[in-house]
């Protein structure tokens, strides 16, 4: 089989606050954006700010995500590119990108300090509820 890679890491501020809703199995899914952006000089000379957004889906994440991800928080965001289709309420096909987060790291204090993590997301370990301690590791 041949290698292949589906990796992507943000490091943005989110653009609104983060939508929480649930599925028939009671699967939490948190949504949000992140705003990146790019400097480059253009033809002339002068600078010129790019920003592209990124839609980011998030799944089972614990309460202190779901309350930290407000409106201009930055943050940094790892996971892979998914694309999906779907049927608007028009019946119009629609197709969408977004980021699939296996890890959330907040790059900034919360208001209230006493609600800190523990620990970042990081849906492998919020799945399958395990996380590995360094003596699993071999090094």
């Amino acid at each position: 089989m041949a290698f292949s890679l589906n990796k992507i890491m943000l490091i943005g501020n989110l653009g609104k606050d983060a939508e929480n809703r649930f599925t028939t199995d009671n699967l939490s899914i948190t949504s949000f954006s992140v705003a990146t952006n790019y400097r480059y000089k253009n033809k002339n000379g002068e600078w010129t700010d790019e920003t592209t957004w990124h839609n980011v889906v998030a799944f089972n994440l614990s309460d202190f995500f779901k309350d930290y991800l407000k409106k201009g928080k930055k943050v940094y965001v790892e996971g892979r590119l998914v694309t999906r289709s779907y049927e608007d309420k028009d019946k119009v096909k629609r197709t969408i990108t977004e980021v699939r987060a296996d890890k959330i790291i907040p790059l900034e204090p919360s208001a209230d300090a006493t609600k800190e993590p523990a620990e970042d997301y990081n849906s492998s370990a919020e799945i399958s509820g395990e996380v590995a301690s360094d003596d699993d590791l071999p090094f």
